[in-house]
């Protein structure tokens, strides 16, 4: 068994599809408290850290994780700084957080290591961060590999592209895997991904709520597989205004389907989205409510995005409403983290 640290690990998507592909997890760091709680009581036998990565030594690690060995880091250096919906500045100190990643393996001498960010990363700068990364590895010792990849060909009922960047240390190249669904017509759809769960139409549900149905397909029993019941699904009280707003959009609408009255109320290309029942979500935000449920008019609840994310219902997210959208949103979707971890067995044997 191989064994992981999870850096800039928030509530741990990225080691959870690790641990389903049979890793161990010895310890997560993030500077979120929210997200280190969920984190240590969801990957039972791991240390979640609270603290700043920048700060943190060598030996403050090996002496947390009991000086056991590091075959594999994995992480999501903060992308803000990098995203396209924030402002695009090289010299950003949210941009040097991936610094510290590059510190943190060159210290610990890893097999491999796994960087998950956002797409536009690639060509940001003129490819200057990437190149950087790229150059960074290269001079420690590593054959570094990145493509972009999106979660639903791995079976994540979500249109989430992110791209991945994989380095080894014996100087093989990583090739990553294959598209696990071939065609857009197989991939999970919203409705798929949660027709199951209460729709929480005429309620705001309870801490506790139970399912309507047995699981209709292979996601929602992979979801429920040790789960009777269904935490943090409970809906947001909209006023009455922003549900007759909902109720006026189409499936897979925005503010564009709207009566004209109503279109300046929210006026940039994802506001007012509904979700498509047929289709797989949209890519999850961190809780801006600019999309909502395929039939019901309300944003999606915390599950439902854990859910479209491919969290199982046994993963509990903690922390206020807020924070737990937070931690879901920037979360890596546990089965393409999954697919990834499995092809590299491969090259780690």
């Amino acid at each position: 068994m191989y064994n992981i640290i999870d850096l800039f690990c928030g509530c741990g998507g990225l080691s959870l599809g690790f641990e389903l592909a049979g890793y161990r997890t010895l310890l997560g760091i993030d500077n979120d408290k929210a997200a280190i709680e969920t984190f240590e009581k969801n990957h039972k036998g791991s240390i979640g850290l609270c603290t700043d990565i920048t700060e943190i030594t060598k030996e403050e690690i090996l002496r947390t994780i009991n000086y056991q060995n590091v075959d594999v880091v994995v992480g999501g250096p903060p992308c803000q700084g990098m995203s396209i919906a924030g402002p695009r500045k090289l010299h950003d100190p949210r941009n040097k957080l991936y610094l510290s990643f590059i510190r943190i393996v060159e210290e610990l001498q890893p097999k491999a290591f796994v960087i998950e960010n956002v797409p536009g990363l690639v060509s940001l700068f003129k490819g200057a961060i990437k190149d950087s990364i790229l150059e960074e590895f290269n001079r420690i010792g590593y054959t570094v590999n990145y493509q972009i990849l999106n979660a639903a060909d791995y079976g994540v009922p979500q249109l989430r592209k992110r791209v991945f960047f994989v380095g080894l240390k014996n100087g093989k190249k990583f090739v990553f895997p294959e598209p696990k669904i071939l065609f857009e017509n197989d991939w999970i759809t919203a409705e798929e991904a949660t027709s199951d769960l209460p729709l929480l139409e005429d309620s705001l549900g309870n801490e506790i709520e139970h399912y309507v149905s047995e699981p209709k397909n292979e996601f929602q029993s992979f979801c429920r597989r040790n789960s009777k019941v269904i935490y943090n699904h409970q809906a947001t009280n909209h006023s009455e205004q922003t549900k007759k707003i909902i109720s006026l959009v189409p499936e897979g609408g925005n503010f564009k389907d709207l009566p004209e009255g109503y279109r300046k109320t929210r006026n940039f290309n994802v506001a007012w989205t509904r979700y498509h029942s047929k289709r797989p979500a949209l890519t999850i935000d961190t809780g801006h409510r600019h999309h909502f449920h395929y039939k019901a008019n309300r944003v999606p609840t915390v599950r439902e995005n854990a859910r479209f994310q491919s969290f199982p219902d046994d993963f509990i997210f903690y922390g206020n409403r807020t924070q737990q959208y937070r931690q879901v949103g920037n979360a890596v979707p546990p089965l393409l983290a999954k697919a990834i971890a499995e092809q590299l067995t491969v090259y780690l044997e």
